[in-house]
């Protein structure tokens, strides 16, 4: 689950055996301005224009912006470390040998032409054997083991009642086109990617010679698989719907779940990947959806299951072997999906492979390399002036009653903070890497990856685990841990720039703090206590409260506008699928805001005018830069309808006008395009 955010900052440096005072910058870059544009009316573009202007996209992205810049800083470092340790002559079974092993079996073009589809096809011809139902079930769990979610997935995860034990949640799955909106609306581009996604099906099943094997032709592989895929997507949630924690969470035990789906073998399932034992109960997230999977394993015919069991095995290897079905497979999910025009280079794809499989061990040398312990310093710092800002925010909260506000503060209190890099290292000694083919070694990866995630179901849940490894650029929020991370790589300009004053990075990563602890508080996270238990911890006059100033943002993102193209159409923002971030901006507003308010009182923020801004002005132009970016109208859409974060022109446009501190910073009134009428603003945390 994608979150965003962070910062810091930084007053002085010793060189030379004397401690001098450092001329720190703004931390605005003028040149990222459109001034030909009226700030009171288009804060965006005013803001980042300029930088728009001077990053147009490539061939290469769908969209690219700030997170996307230091993305590609990451790639370059961990290529450097990769091509490093590829020099040395490392021992037999080392972490080393592994990682360059792996890429270079990855970036052996030669190899992965010659091979074509031979490396699949062991699995293709296994799955064509299948004759009875048995078979089929049987399959079914050797491709979850790896890691090849066909019809739903089983994962570790926290026990909503008791959230320091890891229970098994059986999740729905299985499209191939990701979300069931593809399939069952006409919205947008829809109807063109299902019929592109038929015509993939078609050449990828003649290029393995599937139809051929089978005697059925791939063109009827392909519908045979597309009319299976809708009927699973008819039943699957919505992405809103699965975004409420209480109808996700339906406790079965092991007898329960048998004779509520008896076509699904769950003993055997969970005897196989080896957590029936200590099992007392497990969560299935959609019951509707399992009641659908139930009915399909017992009336689908096999053929049916051949098809689409195998047509998961090619679409999944697809960017693993040869040339042509990497560019089969880039056509459509790159070019119709997301309309990028070229496929990244070869290196940056084995490395972000690598990066999959080993990606604390990459992180390792990572931050050996490119984190500054003075950075973890300094952040940790800001971190605590936001949680302190974060509680004087609830104190202010005049819709709030007491009662509520001291479970608020007590979850704070327990809040845990990660920052850089994990304490302790995963271990990779498990993982075999061998020079056959460079999809074997993927699959053993995710053979690898899938064994340490069941390994965790029925035990208690390890919160030293980072769910994000260090190279990457982002951060999270996790609820049933009450746990805020911000991984090395983000900590960097724009959103953190150590010579910059502070202002700039209260406005920029300490945004981003404020964004991830407002997480635990949004409309999913106000749902877990402090112990990151599914309980309801608020007033009922304390939920009307909030529920109503919720509304009043969802009113206000499904009323902007995402995109207004003649042949994809006019398409409004999701206010419902993106509530939990936007709640968070709305709340990293208005907390760091505070905490720079703390900080200019106590002289650590330059108070005077730096390139014409004051700091006020400073800290909202910092956090526009943040999500300065250029996007494809198809890449926006696909945004649109799938990622539960608004689009960057929206998170600036639309929640800076919620914030009375920006409508006075730079004298809106009412008439102008930023303009927003006091009663109408969300004011929550």
């Amino acid at each position: 689950m994608r979150k965003i955010l962070l910062t810091v900052a930084t007053m002085a440096i010793i060189a030379t055996g004397c401690q001098h005072e450092v001329v720190l910058t703004s931390g605005i870059d003028t040149d990222n301005f459109d001034t030909t544009a009226r700030m009171q009316d288009d804060f965006y573009q005013y803001a980042c224009g300029g930088w728009m202007k001077n990053n147009p996209l490539d061939a290469e992205h769908s969209s690219y912006g700030a997170f996307n810049v230091l993305d590609e800083n990451a790639q370059k470092n961990l290529r450097d470390i990769i091509d490093d340790v590829s020099q040395n002559e490392n021992p037999k079974g080392s972490i080393a040998e592994k990682i360059s092993m792996f890429y270079n079996i990855g970036m052996d073009s030669l190899r992965l032409q010659e091979q074509g589809a031979a490396p699949i096809m062991p699995y293709l011809e296994k799955i064509n054997s299948m004759k009875t139902k048995d078979d089929v079930w049987n399959t079914l769990v050797t491709m979850h083991r790896r890691g090849g979610h066909v019809l739903f997935g089983v994962f570790g995860e926290a026990d909503k009642d008791d959230a320091k034990m890891c229970i098994a949640w059986a999740y729905q799955s299985g499209l191939g086109l990701g979300d069931r909106d593809y399939y069952l609306t006409d919205e947008g581009n829809n109807v063109n990617i299902r019929k592109g996604y038929v015509e993939l099906m078609t050449k990828e099943f003649g290029m393995t010679g599937f139809d051929k094997m089978t005697g059925i032709g791939a063109d009827k592989l392909a519908t045979m698989v597309m009319d299976f895929e809708t009927r699973l997507a008819k039943a699957q949630n919505s992405r809103l719907e699965n975004r409420n924690p209480q109808a996700t969470f339906n406790r079965f035990t092991l007898e329960e779940a048998s004779a509520f789906t008896p076509n699904i073998n769950w003993k055997n399932y969970f005897e196989i990947t080896g957590i029936l034992e200590g099992m007392q109960s497990f969560n299935i997230a959609q019951p509707n959806y399992f009641k659908v999977v139930d009915d399909v394993l017992g009336d689908t015919d096999v053929d049916v299951f051949r098809a689409y069991f195998a047509w998961n095995i090619i679409n999944g290897a697809s960017n693993y072997l040869s040339d042509d079905f990497v560019e089969v497979r880039f056509d459509f999910y790159g070019k119709l999906m997301s309309g990028r025009e070229m496929n990244r280079p070869r290196w940056k794809r084995v490395t972000s492979t690598v990066d999959d499989a080993m990606g604390e061990a990459l992180g390792q040398l990572y931050v050996e390399r490119h984190f500054p312990a003075e950075a973890k310093t300094r952040m940790e710092t800001l971190v605590r002036n936001l949680i302190t800002a974060l509680g004087q925010r609830i104190d202010m909260a005049e819709w709030m009653t007491d009662v509520t506000k001291a479970n608020a503060h007590e979850k704070l209190s327990t809040l845990l903070v990660k920052i850089g890099y994990p304490d302790k290292w995963r271990d990779y000694s498990g993982l075999e890497i061998q020079y056959d083919s460079y999809y074997a070694n993927v699959v053993r990866s995710n053979e690898f990856d899938m064994a340490y995630m069941f390994n965790k179901i029925n035990k208690p849940v390890d919160r030293t685990e980072w769910g994000m490894t260090p190279q990457t650029v982002n951060a999270y929020y996790n609820p049933t841990t009450n746990e805020i991370c911000f991984p090395a790589a983000i900590l960097q300009p724009p959103f953190f720039n150590m010579n910059a004053d502070e202002a700039a990075n209260y406005g920029a990563i300490g945004v981003v703090i404020g964004h991830e602890l407002t997480h635990g508080y949004d409309d999913q996270g106000r749902q877990y206590d402090k112990d990151g238990n599914l309980n309801d911890w608020w007033t009922a006059e304390d939920a009307a409260n909030f529920d109503k100033n919720k509304q009043a943002l969802i009113n206000a993102f499904n009323n902007c506008v995402a995109l207004d193209d003649p042949e994809l159409g006019l398409i409004h923002g999701n206010g419902e699928l993106t509530l939990g971030e936007n709640i968070a901006d709305n709340g990293g507003l208005h907390v760091s805001y505070l905490a720079m308010q703390n900080a200019i009182a106590k002289g650590q923020v330059n108070k005077q005018m730096m390139d014409g801004f004051t700091p006020e002005q400073r800290f909202f132009l910092a956090y526009a830069a943040v999500w300065a970016s250029n996007v494809r109208l198809k890449a926006a859409l696909q945004l649109t309808q799938m990622d539960v974060h608004s689009l960057g022109r929206n998170r600036v446009n639309v929640a800076l006008p919620q914030v009375t501190e920006f409508v006075e910073a730079f004298g809106i009134k009412e008439g102008d395009g930023m303009w927003l009428e006091p009663e109408k603003r969300v004011v929550l945390w």
